[in-house]
């Protein structure tokens, strides 16, 4: 991971591990703070329905914050966008630290979105700007693997943290992780972007409109998204499904979504060891298979009285290792309709990944039995995803620009 990605031919570099780091700065984040809600809430004097608003509102700025970078890295670089971006991230925590109030915090953690959402779309916009042809997928294949394993480990560290020194150290360890980003990324991260293009309001809608009404960039990256987020409906579901269904202790319930990490390590292992030699349409298709097929299982084994930890585990593992597969495809697939627009491709990427995470992880608090709403809702993601695949293959491929 030391190594940096080679450009094909323009001379680029950037270090695989400063990508992985302002990454996972953006991901991580997400939901280290849930373990400490009841905690914090007490603190600060602030509803359960207040807390959980901070959690609600980084996933939004996560997701919108993508649609800003992307535009102002085609513009004025990868580097000063990025930096930007990790500068308010860590200001934010900061803030988040000696809040005294939950509005002071929320408010805080909408601006941590924000600033991490740089890390998680130019990550991707600059491993498209330097690595060579064959290692695209490779590298966006790790990078993803950070969007999928972040919610599951980060509540695992979260809990330890507020459990050990208390909800405010949570923010202790952000600030010194986002001090180390924005450094390493001030020293080590060159320029990346060749081919930088005026920014204004009219040409970024007109980027915007030009990517999201071509039919391959719109399939490949709806379905990408749908079939990387059928994790959240689980996220959503875990704590019922465990504690409720299965008569687990709570304290066991983190470990369940951790087992995600599992799945979507073994998902880009596969990825990454076969994707020079394999067409990407047989990722999309081997993965998004997976998914349909633990789905149905899920819903098999749960009607038929059998399910149990070790069925609950196997099936969880091969769901997200069907994400892991597909996922990084899609992605590149997506990102190289219109080389030119890498960055504000990567940042509708991101967008639809979080924003169809939270309709996913919505939709499911509808249904009455927490396994049911679950394998209904990632069957019908990874069908949706399936689709949008199969739509986009079938569109003409337009000239590189």
């Amino acid at each position: 991971m030391s190594s940096p990605l080679s450009s094909d031919g323009n001379g680029l570099s950037a270090p695989l591990w400063l990508l992985v780091m302002v990454t996972l700065s953006g991901t991580m984040a997400m939901h280290i703070f849930v373990p400490a809600l009841p905690v914090a809430g007490l603190a600060l004097g602030a509803s359960a329905s207040s807390m959980q608003q901070t959690i609600t509102l980084y996933v939004l700025g996560l997701a919108v914050g993508q649609l800003i970078y992307g535009p102002i890295s085609d513009a004025v670089g990868r580097r000063p966008a990025l930096l930007l971006g990790l500068g308010i991230y860590l200001s934010a925590s900061v803030v988040a630290l000696f809040a005294t109030t939950v509005d002071v915090l929320a408010a805080a953690r909408l601006l941590q979105a924000l600033g991490g959402a740089a890390g998680l779309s130019l990550g991707r916009a600059i491993v498209r700007d330097t690595a060579t042809p064959a290692r695209v997928t490779k590298d966006l294949a790790l990078l993803n693997l950070l969007s999928l394993v972040g919610p599951g480990l980060s509540p695992i560290v979260g809990a330890f943290l507020a459990s050990q020194f208390g909800w405010r150290s949570i923010y202790v360890f952000l600030v010194v992780f986002g001090s180390a980003a924005l450094a390493f990324s001030a020293w080590r991260l060159p320029e990346t972007n060749a081919n930088m293009r005026a920014l204004r309001v009219r040409s970024m809608s007109s980027d915007y409109a030009r990517l999201l009404f071509n039919r391959r960039f719109a399939g490949f990256t709806l379905g990408g998204a749908c079939c990387t987020t059928t994790l959240f409906p689980y996220l959503a579901t875990v704590a019922y499904i465990v504690h409720e269904k299965m008569g687990l202790p709570i304290h066991t319930i983190g470990w369940f979504a951790a087992v995600t990490i599992t799945g979507a390590g073994l998902g880009t292992f596969f990825t990454r060891r076969f994707s020079g030699s394999r067409p990407a349409e047989l990722f999309l298709t081997v993965g998004v298979g997976l998914q349909i097929a633990m789905a149905l299982l899920f819903l098999l084994v749960y009607w038929l009285g059998w399910l149990n930890p070790a069925w609950l585990v196997g099936i969880t593992v091969t769901m997200t290792m069907g994400a892991g597969i597909a996922s990084p495809a899609a992605m590149g697939r997506a990102m190289g309709v219109v080389p030119s627009l890498s960055g504000s491709a990567a940042g509708i990427y991101g967008f639809n990944q979080m924003a169809m995470g939270a309709l996913s992880s919505f939709l499911v608090g509808f249904g009455r039995d927490p396994v049911v709403a679950c394998a209904v809702t990632q069957f019908a993601l990874a069908l949706f995803a399936l689709g949008c695949f199969r739509w986009a293959k079938t569109a003409a491929t337009p000239p590189a620009v």
